[in-house]
C-alpha cells in the first residue's frame, strides 16, 4: 500500500477509524435540539468492512488501471443485477447506456492495465460486489450523515478481529498513516456521506454509471489544480462515458413518462 509505507491491514484499520472519528465530529457540530435517532445497520457495516479490506489487499498485487476496471465492472454488474432482482425494469437505452459508459471507462483505463493476478482479481471482484450492495442498501437512507457514521462505527468489531489476526504482519510509516487518515477522513467519511445523499435522487442504474465519472473528475481536477494536460485519449473516453450516462438518464425518463 502507498509504495510500501503501510501494510493493507493497518491501512484499512486506520482508514476506517479515521472515518468514524470524522463522521461523529461532523454529527456533533451539526446536532440540533431534536436529535435524529438513526443507527445505520449491521449489514451495511459488514458490507462496508468487506469492501474496505478486500480493496486494500487487492491493490497489493494489482496495478491501478486494472484494479479500477475490475472494481467498477463488478459494481456495475452488481447494481444492475440487484435492480432487476428488485423488480425494476430497464429501458433498452439504459442497457445501451450502461454498456457504452463502461466501454468508455475501459478505453480510459486500458493503457494502464496489465494482466491481473488471480488473487487480486478475486479480491477486487468481491470488493466491487460489496460496494455495489452497499450502494444499493443506501438508496433508502433518510439520514445520510448519521447512517454513514453508524455504518462505519459498526465496522469496529471486524477491525478488532483483523488486528488480532494480522498483528504479526503490521508495518507502517508516518507517511503511510497520514495517507490512511486522509483516505478515511476525506475520501471515505465525507465522500461516502455525499454519495448516500446523492442516492436519494438517483435510480440504482443511474447510480451505477454515475460512478464512472470519478476518473474524469479526477483528471479535470489534475488539469485545474496541477496543470496536467487533457489528452485526446481522455477527451474521447470522457465523451463516450458521458454519452452512455445521457442514454441511461434519458432511458429512465422515457420509462417513467410511459408509466405516467
Amino acid at each position: 500500500m502507498i509504495d510500501n509505507t503501510i501494510d493493507a491491514s493497518s491501512f484499512t484499520t486506520v482508514r476506517l477509524l479515521a472515518a468514524v472519528v470524522t463522521l461523529f465530529m461532523l454529527i456533533q457540530l451539526g446536532r440540533q435540539k431534536d436529535s435524529i435517532n438513526s443507527q445505520g445497520s449491521w449489514l451495511s457495516g459488514l458490507i462496508l468492512f468487506i469492501y474496505a479490506i478486500t480493496v486494500s489487499y487487492a491493490y497489493i498485487t494489482l496495478d491501478t488501471g486494472v484494479g479500477a476496471l475490475i472494481l467498477f465492472g463488478a459494481v456495475q454488474l452488481t447494481i444492475v443485477f440487484l435492480s432487476i432482482l428488485s423488480g425494476h425494469k430497464l429501458h433498452i437505452s439504459e442497457w445501451a447506456g450502461v454498456l457504452i459508459a463502461f466501454c468508455g471507462f475501459v478505453y480510459l483505463m486500458l493503457p494502464d492495465a496489465k494482466a491481473p493476478s488471480w488473487e487480486g482479481f478475486v479480491l477486487m471482484t468481491i470488493s466491487g460486489t460489496a460496494w455495489g450492495i452497499y450502494t444499493f442498501l443506501g438508496r433508502t437512507s433518510r439520514y445520510p450523515l448519521e447512517d454513514t457514521a453508524y455504518n462505519f462505527f459498526k465496522t469496529i468489531p471486524y477491525i478488532i478481529i483483523l488486528i488480532i489476526v494480522t498483528h504479526e504482519d503490521i508495518q507502517y510509516t508516518s507517511e503511510g498513516i497520514i495517507w490512511a487518515v486522509l483516505s478515511g477522513a476525506v475520501t471515505s467519511a465525507i465522500g461516502y456521506t455525499i454519495w448516500y445523499m446523492t442516492l436519494q435522487r438517483l435510480h440504482q442504474v443511474q447510480a451505477a454509471v454515475f460512478q464512472l465519472l470519478v476518473p474524469i473528475i479526477a483528471s479535470l481536477g489534475g488539469f485545474l489544480f496541477v496543470s496536467e494536460p487533457i489528452t485526446f485519449h481522455l477527451a474521447v473516453s470522457s465523451f463516450i462515458i458521458l454519452g452512455g450516462i445521457l442514454l441511461v438518464v434519458l432511458g429512465r425518463y422515457s420509462l417513467l413518462k410511459r408509466k405516467a
